[in-house]
């Protein structure tokens, strides 16, 4: 009788108490930290992988299959061949502040982004633009200066989200967007904690808040993540231990692509460099498979032009700059360039400071000197990317679709070819994809040829996540931790 009392006593205790809660947090590991927050105001990719799709959004989105997809634009239409669009709004989308989101938010934020003094790091992305008319405050239609078929892909860029106008003075460290996260707390030098958004007109993501770590020691992210400190490293910088966490069941390992073409950079500035010869002699100097191997543990795919693998338009281009040390030694001996050393400046991802060590034994074995300057992300971005002050760097552009940068006037490659211009130039007023195709392979052949930088390899995307966690990107389209659709499994 005893222990039927206990066992129906049991069951009614069960009965009573509240079910367990789904887990709805997340903690993940980055490499580095945000210099800040602002997408529309700064390079660093490291900003996109914190904000992309969480706490800003543009009118268009790039989807986790590299598709082009609505957003704050609910749908568009195309006008006169690709020379105006109209974009219908989302209804009901509020700013995290409780302010309404309409068709003046977009010629703001457009308008800002293609100003004299716009800070924008992809200016061009809006230099097509003509007008921006609202048609209704749900209705904005943007007139081109001439047919731009790419146009909803330039609007899916980090760098074109929509701002509000009244917290333009804090978006740096205090952003308001219109994502289904908010910014919860910044603690520099150590985390970013973002909180699910009550007021967000979407579907509610199933995570609460979610913790970005910045580690960037390599060992330090291991160890994290074998301590179970960190949920997710979608971009994990110690690919040496990637085999023992595969083998771990409380692991998975997500191997993907990105849109990363990782280069060595050069100054066209630099007399040496300016010579052709020269740069052709640095492109043979380099075993790409023995960088892959070295720098990257075997993980990244060889590329001979600024090019993803992936894309359906993509050549292979590799066999033009195959190594070939003695064919470097002769061009350097023609180009009449003697006693020639440069400066590299590496940027701290593992992929250059590993890399940039490779690269300068590679050119030390033709007769190339370099000084190698180690830098931190912010003095990086301040003297190489934004001063020009460099000879070589080693860097991956992680932004879809941009050998249009070829083309860009003061770009830090300092690289100027009018052909590569005017093919540019013929892209962006080009509808039919087939042209656009022809005309993307000519762009490719044409930088292959000048050996503008060293083409070196196609960065992969190689994660680590705890083996619960769905959701997470494999590939990496954009530079994103696109948060909407992670979560627990039950």
């Amino acid at each position: 009788m005893l222990q039927k009392f206990l066992q129906a006593a049991a069951l009614s205790a069960l009965l009573a108490a509240p079910a367990l809660a789904a887990q709805d947090t997340i903690t993940l590991g980055m490499v580095l930290e945000p210099p800040h927050l602002d997408p529309t105001g700064g390079a660093a990719a490291a900003i996109d992988e914190v904000v992309y799709a969480n706490l800003f959004q543009g009118l268009t989105r790039i989807g986790p299959d590299g598709s082009v997809q609505p957003d704050l634009a609910s749908s568009w239409d195309v006008e006169d061949g690709g020379k105006a669009y109209i974009f219908h709004l989302q209804p009901g989308v509020t700013f995290h502040d409780g302010s309404a989101f309409d068709a003046q938010d977009v010629i703001f934020s457009l308008d800002r982004a293609r100003a004299t003094d716009s800070t924008n790091a992809q200016k061009n992305l809006f230099e097509g633009i003509d007008r921006i008319e609202a048609l209704d405050p749900q209705t904005v239609r943007v007139s081109m200066k001439a047919a731009d078929g790419a146009f909803p892909f330039k609007m899916a860029w980090g760098d074109a989200v929509m701002v509000d106008q009244a917290n333009i003075p804090q978006i740096a460290t205090h952003p308001i967007g219109t994502g289904p996260f908010q910014l919860g707390e910044w603690k520099q030098g150590d985390h970013i904690t973002l909180q699910a958004y009550d007021g967000y007109w979407g579907k509610k993501p199933a995570l609460k808040s979610a913790t970005f770590r910045f580690i960037p020691d390599p060992t330090a992210a291991f160890a994290a993540m074998m301590a179970g400190d960190i949920d997710a490293f979608p971009i994990y910088p110690a690919p040496e231990t990637l085999p023992q966490l595969q083998a771990d069941p409380r692991f998975k390992v997500l191997v993907g692509t990105t849109e990363g073409e990782t280069i060595l950079a050069m100054n066209h500035k630099n007399p040496a460099l300016a010579n052709a010869k020269v740069r052709t002699a640095i492109a043979h100097a380099i075993n790409r498979q023995d960088l892959i191997d070295g720098a990257m543990f075997g993980y990244g795919t060889p590329i001979g032009t600024h090019f993803a693998p992936h894309n359906p338009d993509y050549i292979d281009l590799t066999a033009q700059s195959a190594f070939d040390p003695d064919q470097s030694k002769t061009l350097l001996a023609e180009s009449g360039v003697t006693d020639l050393t440069l400066r590299l400046a590496l940027p701290p991802p593992p992929y250059a400071r590993r890399g940039g060590e490779i690269v300068a034994a590679q050119l030390r074995a033709v007769g190339i000197q370099t000084q190698i300057t180690n830098m931190e992300w912010a003095q990086w971005l301040e003297q190489v990317f934004k001063s020009a002050d460099y000879d070589l760097t080693i860097i991956s552009h992680v932004e879809p679709m941009d050998i249009g940068i070829y083309g860009r006037p003061g770009y830090y490659f300092n690289y100027d070819n009018p052909a590569f211009n005017e093919v540019m130039d013929k892209l962006s007023a080009a509808t039919d994809a087939a042209q656009r195709s022809d005309l993307l392979k000519q762009a490719q052949q044409i930088i292959a040829d000048d050996n503008a930088n060293a083409f070196l390899f196609q960065l992969a995307k190689t994660g680590v996540a705890k083996a619960q966690l769905e959701g997470l990107w494999e590939n990496a389209p954009m530079p994103a931790n696109d948060l909407t659709e992670v979560r627990w499994a039950d």
